[in-house]
């Protein structure tokens, strides 16, 4: 039984600031039937593919980006924010809009030969996305393949991250900011 995604994503107003449309993963993720059917459409549209990680952007990129992996057979890289790690690991610079964050992640976790599956919930500016992109490349790593739940079209992030030669898979999209 197929059901409709985007009726499981509540829209908040003016949350987190005034004039901004808040796209809730939450109600999706809360619902089993959706939760699983958005996590195998994001896994259906990646089989085949010769994927040998999927990559999770923190926080939510993590719950689908992990049910994306077991989904896969593949193992799961978590793009984390700097110092949550472990170990060695490799950061990225990235511009936020009053100042500038860094992700990491585990130095010896993918290399050349790898090819790796970005996942997250909703892609809209493609700051981080982006960051988490050359982050992985700079491992010689192959990242040619995103998946988001959501897409804002109208912000453009999408078509940024389709400059850097990646493909875009979204389950659905919402206008508006």
């Amino acid at each position: 039984m197929s059901v409709d995604l985007k009726s499981f994503v509540r829209t908040i107003p003016d949350y987190p600031k005034k004039g901004i449309l808040y796209r809730d993963i939450t109600t999706l993720i809360e619902n089993p039937e959706g939760f699983r059917q958005s996590i195998e459409q994001m896994a259906n549209a990646h089989r085949d593919l010769g994927i040998t990680h999927v990559a999770g952007i923190e926080a939510r990129g993590f719950i689908f980006g992990a049910g994306v992996a077991i989904a896969l057979g593949v193992g799961f890289i978590p793009v984390r924010k700097s110092g949550k790690l472990p170990g060695e690991t490799i950061g990225q610079n990235y511009a936020l809009e009053y100042g500038v964050d860094t992700i990491e992640i585990h130095a010896d976790v993918v290399g050349k030969g790898d090819k790796i599956l970005l996942v997250d919930d909703l892609i809209a500016t493609g700051g981080t996305a982006i960051a988490a992109l050359n982050l992985l490349r700079r491992t010689g790593a192959d990242v040619e393949y995103t998946s988001f739940v959501i897409d804002l079209p109208d912000i453009g992030g999408a078509e940024k991250l389709r400059a850097l030669d990646v493909k875009i898979h979204t389950l659905m999209a919402f206008e508006g900011h």
